[in-house]
């Protein structure tokens, strides 16, 4: 199916259903503002997971080849890089936040493909539940008494007696929701649209968002960044939370307003906030939230991206497409992902 803002182009593969040949005069472009050794990282594992294709960087390509790449594997690129492709199929990313490629290549950008990798999600959900083990075993407490020398042991608070919210029930949110439920949490979930994931009491819409808000303990940010998120965490929804509530960012900064954030901390509304992305990255020297002690900051590291593993799905989408003509599932650039 067409996305909204695609631009029409002459199909250079057979009609659905029909394989067609693969070619290999139809190089692999390799497109991203990376340094030499990461470059290269990519480039070997990529080379490993597609022993048939020839994969290149962008400027190892001249003129003919550019003009008969089909598929830009990229991080971060130069957007006139990905426009000097200009018979590109799909362009298919190596992370799977695609909010900054997809408000760069622009409404006439090709069909994005975002990278969704089981073992992302399999990382991420031991993120999310070591942190949440963290916020329930109260250790930002534990530090506070250490940092002021006091011995004092705190109640213990059983998992079935705590409640995490998970905003975002996609890929990452689902499997988080199933660690949580392992460990023994009582788990609710909220999605843009309705969702139905087993032992989740799952909620939807505005009235939703509140009535989450209102019962967890601990409150788990995994939402894309789109529109619809962009500040959606900010001085009303803080004070919705339940009294004393902890927040986990692992989604992306910009969801979360920070001023309004930090006024929730001074206030007590929030006790902790265990943050590993920003509006800005890296977080500023000067900032804030760098010294408060009820504050955990993350270098950005809660989902790293594992190179073998990514490089066997960007090679089982490319296989598909060469064997088959059909583009892998494409990011819906209306909603942003």
């Amino acid at each position: 199916m067409k996305q909204a803002g695609s631009r029409v182009r002459k199909p250079s593969f057979a009609p659905t259903g029909q394989k067609r040949k693969s070619s290999m005069t139809e190089p692999l472009a390799l497109v991203g503002r990376m340094d030499a050794a990461e470059e290269t990282a990519w480039l070997d594992a990529l080379a490993a997971a597609l022993p048939g294709e020839s994969v290149a960087p962008f400027r190892a390509l001249d003129a003919q080849a550019r003009a008969r790449t089909e598929i830009a594997i990229v991080a971060n690129p130069d957007p006139a890089e990905v426009r000097a492709l200009p018979r590109l199929a799909f362009v298919q990313s190596l992370w799977a936040g695609v909010e900054r490629l997809v408000g760069e290549l622009g409404p006439g950008a090709p069909p994005i493909v975002r990278l969704v990798d089981p073992s992302m999600s399999r990382v991420m959900a031991e993120s999310v539940l070591a942190w949440t083990y963290y916020l329930q075993r109260d250790m930002p407490a534990y530090a506070r008494q250490q940092r002021s020398r006091v011995w004092a042991p705190l109640p213990y608070r059983k998992p079935r007696s705590m409640t995490v919210g998970v905003l975002g029930l996609g890929a990452l949110g689902a499997a988080a929701a199933s660690r949580l439920l392992d460990a023994g949490f009582t788990v609710a979930g909220w999605s843009r649209s309705a969702k139905a994931l087993p032992g989740v009491e799952t909620y939807v819409g505005d009235d939703g968002m509140t009535a989450l808000l209102a019962r967890s303990d601990i409150v788990v940010c995994l939402l894309p960044l789109t529109a619809e998120t962009r500040g959606l965490l900010d001085a009303r929804r803080f004070a919705e939370m339940k009294p004393g509530a902890a927040l986990i960012n692992f989604g992306r900064g910009p969801i979360v307003v920070a001023g309004d954030l930090i006024r929730a901390l001074e206030t007590g509304a929030v006790s902790h906030a265990v943050l590993d992305v920003f509006d800005e990255e890296p977080l500023a020297p000067d900032s804030p939230l760098w010294t408060r002690p009820d504050v955990t900051v993350l270098p950005h590291v809660t989902g790293p991206t594992d190179m073998e593993s990514a490089a066997a799905v960007v090679a089982s989408n490319v296989l598909a497409y060469r064997a088959t003509g059909r583009l892998p599932r494409q990011v819906d650039l209306m909603r942003g992902y």
